[in-house]
């Protein structure tokens, strides 16, 4: 029998919300082993002074398959 778990990873980007998605996913692979799969719960932007967009964060729910 498989089990999974899940946990919520929160990840950046100053490039956009696919570079955030592929460097949170990234990231979790150094911490966690058998990463299987990951979704993204919500998306925001970071804007400056001038409402210009400086970074894109995304928060992932990022699935792994705990070792026996």
């Amino acid at each position: 029998m498989t089990i999974a778990r899940v946990t919520e990873i929160i990840a950046s980007s100053t490039e956009g919300f696919d570079d955030a998605v592929r460097q949170g996913v990234a990231r979790a692979n150094k911490s966690l082993k058998n990463v299987r799969g990951a979704w993204v719960e919500s998306h925001k932007v970071a804007c400056n002074e001038q409402g210009e967009i400086v970074e894109w964060r995304v928060v992932l729910k990022v699935t792994f398959v705990l070792e026996d």
